[in-house]
């Protein structure tokens, strides 16, 4: 990995964890910042979940605007992280920046690219799965810096969005490459990041690239085998622009981060949603303003932010898979990062989505919710087995007597209203015999209750006296 030079500063409102200096340090070394000269034209940052790689990012983009070397920047990653960008860049950049959410048809995204303005710093975000929909208004965009989050998503070389990064990557000045982990599975997951990164370190083709370093192997020669006396040389190659961060290297980090992922509900949902809240509204006026009665018009709400409503005869009909969507990003990177996963929810429904998604990928897990009978045995496989890599609880069910250390990060999917259960759900991965820091991701549909709901709980605030109260002083309860 090498020394880095950390005498820049980071152009960021917070003061920087160490590691976060030292690998935008490294960066500027390499970008020819802080050295007379540039010695890569694209820098990897192997940053795990928890340690910061957005923000290191922002850092580095806004030093290498101060110096003159960019004008237009563009962020593309996966879908459910578009707003924690906006978020990120809101908090933290301390330069002046435009920042555009690439949204809607193709049409729309290309019309919203070919109206930015030529002076300033111009930040574009998008999607992978838009970006060869629309790569000839990326190429006009003509980005200095190209940023690839969750680079995972570009590490089979024959895919249209990794042709279409390896595309862009060739005519951008600089580029930044986060993951957790460069090598997914398999060392052959490297050739199409690194190619989008630097094409000088493994060169241009695949197949010179898996010659050199496997072996062709199996029935039909069709199974490469790494070769273990390239090793050296490979890794050497591979850290030679790549600064490594993992959770436990990082002794400046406090023992609890937590992140808000926010979701937009499609628009169908979305007006679903409103016309709910409208009614519910409506309802209170006409009945006894109780704590009970407040928290049963919610659940409803709070059940269609995880993707379902429930009609008149007591059957859930799904309405959205947008949280679904973000939690499948999130499962990705971290078996990327081979980092297990605890993943925490209220309903039946959900608690269904996620298991039957968890099967389509392929990804062992284990479960606690009402009617499992062996809890002690699902516990004990993820804890105990490699190959069981997420843990889905109920929350009223999984709060209790359980130990989840082999993970610790935890998503919540959805929130029970129960301040207990909630502190209880979050003590299953941050306990005594945890060794390292604990992340704790929130996803929250955005213009929903769920926003209110998880400030009550992070508050320690009683949900329903607040809800009752906001009612009593002309508030709808039911909006933020």
């Amino acid at each position: 990995m090498g020394n880095s030079n950390a005498s820049l500063l980071m152009p960021v409102k917070a003061r920087p964890y160490y590691h976060q200096s030292q690998a935008f340090g490294f960066a500027c070394e390499k970008f020819g910042l802080s050295t007379p000269r540039l010695s890569s034209n694209g820098v990897a940052l192997l940053m795990e979940m928890g340690t910061g790689k957005t923000i290191t990012s922002i850092g580095i983009t806004g030093a290498l605007y101060q110096f003159g070397k960019v004008n237009r920047v563009l962020i593309v990653c996966p879908l459910s992280i578009v707003g924690v960008w906006q978020q990120e860049f809101e908090s933290f950049a301390d330069y002046p920046y435009n920042l555009t959410i690439l949204s809607g048809s193709s049409a729309k995204k290309k019309e919203m690219l070919s109206v930015i303005p030529d002076e300033g710093l111009q930040v574009v975000v998008i999607n992978y799965e838009s970006t060869w929909r629309v790569q000839d208004s990326l190429e006009a965009f003509n980005a200095d810096l190209i940023i690839c989050d969750e680079a995972h998503k570009i590490k089979e070389a024959r895919t249209a969005q990794s042709k279409c990064l390896h595309k862009l990557g060739d005519m951008a000045k600089y580029k930044l490459l986060l993951t957790g982990t460069v090598i997914t599975n398999k060392e052959l997951d490297v050739f199409s990041q690194y190619r989008f990164l630097n094409r000088e370190i493994y060169g241009y083709s695949f197949y010179q690239f898996r010659n050199r370093y496997f072996d062709m192997v199996g029935y039909g020669n069709h199974i490469p085998r790494f070769k273990s006396y390239m090793r050296d040389d490979f890794l050497k190659k591979l850290h030679s622009v790549a600064f490594r961060v993992t959770k436990e290297e990082c002794l400046d980090l406090p023992d609890i981060i937590e992140e808000v992922r926010t979701v937009d509900l499609e628009p169908k949902a979305m007006k679903m949603y409103q016309e709910l809240e409208k009614e519910s509204f409506t309802e209170l006026e006409d009945s006894e303003v109780s704590a009970v009665n407040v928290l049963t018009k919610l659940l409803r709400l709070s059940q269609l932010t995880g993707g379902y409503l429930t009609d008149d005869d007591g059957d859930s009909n799904a309405v959205s898979t947008a949280k679904l969507s973000a939690l499948e990003d999130i499962v990705d990177s971290a078996v990327s990062d081979d980092k297990k996963l605890v993943v925490m929810a209220r309903f039946v429904p959900e608690l269904n989505d996620i298991q039957e998604m968890l099967d389509k990928k392929g990804i062992g897990y284990a479960c606690v919710r009402g009617g499992v009978k062996d809890r002690a045995e699902e516990i004990r496989r993820f804890q105990e087995d490699s190959e069981c890599r997420v843990f889905i609880g109920q929350i009223a069910a999984a709060g209790l007597g359980i130990t989840l250390t082999a993970a610790s990060t935890m998503v919540f999917y959805s929130l029970d209203y129960s301040m207990s259960n909630f502190e209880q759900a979050k003590a299953r991965i941050h306990r005594v015999s945890q060794k390292k820091d604990c992340l704790y991701i929130y996803l929250v549909a955005k213009g929903t209750v769920d926003r209110k709901v998880l400030r009550a709980l992070r508050g320690k605030v009683d949900l329903a006296r607040m809800l009752v109260d906001d009612y009593r002083t002309g508030k709808n309860p039911f909006r933020d």
